[in-house]
């Protein structure tokens, strides 16, 4: 098991394209750890903002009477992937993993792969 700030560092080192990574609750839209980003990607905002995602997916998805979960959630920007990945099991409730690629660097198949174990190994 490993802690948030070694499950973020890995990400940004073993997923090809990171550009940023975050641990978010999304009760409250607070990033609980942050490693990349920078003046174009401010990753504070970009929780806050994924929050919203989250939670308009998820009560979409109570009014159309649907008994699923959600496994991720891909965003795609001409030049990034903002990917989202709710953690499962009782101590992820309420949250979730961000992930910004570069799109020309970044195999999305792999990354997705890559924060599903990553999450895996997450203790919260």
């Amino acid at each position: 098991m490993t802690n948030t700030e070694t499950a973020l560092k890995e990400a940004m080192t073993s997923i090809e394209g990171a550009l940023g990574a975050a641990l978010v609750d999304y009760t409250s839209g607070m990033a609980l750890g942050t490693v990349g980003g920078g003046k174009d990607l401010d990753l504070t905002v970009a929780a806050a903002g994924n929050t919203d995602v989250v939670r308009a997916k998820l009560r979409t998805m109570e009014h159309l009477g649907l008994d699923d979960s959600i496994e991720d959630i891909l965003i795609t920007l001409s030049s990034q992937y903002h990917l989202i990945r709710l953690l499962r099991g009782q101590d992820g409730n309420g949250l979730f993993l961000y992930l910004a690629l570069d799109s020309r660097r970044a195999n999305l198949a792999m990354a997705r792969h890559q924060l599903k174990r990553i999450e895996n190994s997450l203790e919260v």
